[in-house]
């Protein structure tokens, strides 16, 4: 990505530049209206005097193709909302590095990586897509009954080849507004699966993220997420500075099927949708922040699932959901330590919500642990609390909590709502803890086991 220095002020002159003999850095004075697709041959760069006022615009399908050692910085992109404005070429066996960096852009940043593919290096800072609907592009992953849709930000091994990767560092990612989501996932980081075509994620970092899949409700096959680890992806940091929203159905706001090491959320993960997770893990996470509120609002809409894999440490500030439905805290594999630094509030009762391909009936507890669920230590810094009607703030049922402590209530103001439930052969102390009910029973056991019952009270 080295070479001269070639100002362009017109279409003409851009078509020019792109035929040099030899790669250069082609830098755009003014606006640009192109009729057609353009691609960056190997070792050129796409760089903006001025981003603001230095406009590349696609009127007729996608934008720019990358094909290897390209740079593209400092410009606006639009395309129409459902076009590629940024695009990778297929066949290259290794493309070098790929920079995109101070970009506003309108379309899909597509970098996808076929056979034919082993090796890219991806660098991106800086990049704000604006608008974008990625519902159509037909590779999608598949796995846990569903199928995801592609993000405004897509980053694929869609080559299953064990030793094809993708080393990619994301810094500084924004996604859609506040009320004008992108169309299908937000940021999208994929390998191809659970045995290669690897995607090695050193950094993502973000301001804002939007995003809504506008599926119909009732679909049960397709979701979408604001941020999407998906398999095949292994990360070693994530960390959001910015809110995290999803709006619609299915739409998950921060998910994984893959791999992360540190992940940090300081501000706040919201949706609005029905069965919208704040976050849903399947993959491996060793330590997870939410520093700021998880809320959900929509239909069978849960705060934290882990219905697959693991995660050794994860904290919250705080858990409140709206919806009929709408759990908490949900766990059906071994976990190591979940933290709430405030407490958990779900204001529902028993509502439908997607569990693993499938639209299901569940009370919106606060804290679950169903069978094949296994908690090593839960902390509380304030209450579990229900509104609902029919709800449990507190089940294990078939699971295990190895210790508890739970520095508020256990609460269930709701009709006919039970505090605690131990069942089905699940086992937790509660050491400690104080249950209310205020229209139904303290405690319930019925086939569980209580380890510890220092200090219990249901008075």
């Amino acid at each position: 990505m080295n070479g001269s220095v070639t100002p362009v002020a017109s279409l003409a002159e851009l078509m020019t530049a792109l035929s040099a003999a030899q790669p250069c850095t082609i830098e755009l004075q003014t606006s640009v209206a192109c009729p057609y697709s353009i691609t960056l041959p190997p070792g050129f760069s796409l760089t903006g005097k001025d981003r603001d006022r230095c406009i590349l615009s696609f009127c007729n399908g996608d934008g720019i193709g990358l094909t290897a050692d390209n740079r593209v910085a400092g410009i606006t992109l639009l395309a129409t909302p459902a076009a590629r404005a940024i695009y990778t070429q297929t066949g290259i066996r290794d493309m070098g590095r790929i920079a995109l960096s101070d970009l506003v852009v309108t379309g899909q940043v597509s970098i996808i990586t076929r056979t034919g593919t082993d090796r890219l290096d991806l660098a991106m800072d800086s990049v704000h897509v604006a608008a974008c609907d990625c519902r159509r592009y037909s590779e999608q992953p598949q796995k846990y009954g569903v199928n995801v849709f592609q993000g405004a930000l897509t980053v694929y091994n869609f080559n299953g080849d064990a030793n094809s990767r993708i080393t990619a560092s994301l810094t500084n990612i924004t996604i859609g507004a506040k009320n004008a989501p992108v169309l299908g996932s937000g940021i999208f980081v994929s390998g191809f699966g659970d045995q290669g075509g690897w995607v090695q994620l050193d950094q993502l970092t973000t301001g804002a993220v939007h995003s809504t899949g506008m599926l119909p409700y009732g679909t049960a096959d397709i979701i979408t997420a604001a941020v999407f680890i998906v398999y095949g992806a292994n990360a070693k940091h994530v960390e959001h500075f910015g809110e995290i929203v999803t709006y619609g159905v299915n739409d998950m706001v921060l998910d994984t099927w893959g791999t992360v090491q540190q992940w940090i959320a300081h501000a706040p993960v919201v949706s609005y949708g029905p069965s919208g997770i704040g976050f849903v893990n399947f993959g491996t996470v060793e330590n997870f922040v939410a520093e700021s509120d998880v809320v959900t609002h929509g239909l069978g809409a849960r705060g934290f699932n882990q219905y697959d894999g693991t995660v050794r440490n994860i904290r919250f500030k705080s858990i409140e959901t709206f919806g009929d439905g709408s759990i908490g805290i949900q766990v059906s594999k071994p976990v190591g330590t979940i933290t709430i630094d405030q407490g958990i509030t779900t204001h529902g009762s028993i509502g439908n919500t997607l569990v693993k391909g499938v639209n299901m009936q569940l009370p919106a507890e606060a804290f679950s642990v169903k069978p094949g669920g296994v908690v090593e230590k839960l902390v509380v810094g304030g209450d579990l609390t229900t509104h609902g009607a029919k709800v449990v703030s507190y089940a294990v049922e078939g699971g295990k909590v190895g210790a508890i402590d739970i520095k508020g209530q256990v609460l269930a103001h709701g009709k006919d709502s039970t505090a605690v439930l131990v069942a089905n052969k699940g086992s937790t102390p509660l050491t400690h803890l104080r249950a209310r009910a205020a229209a139904g029973e303290a405690l319930v056991v019925a086939d569980g086991e209580i380890t510890d019952r220092t200090g219990l009270s249901t008075a």
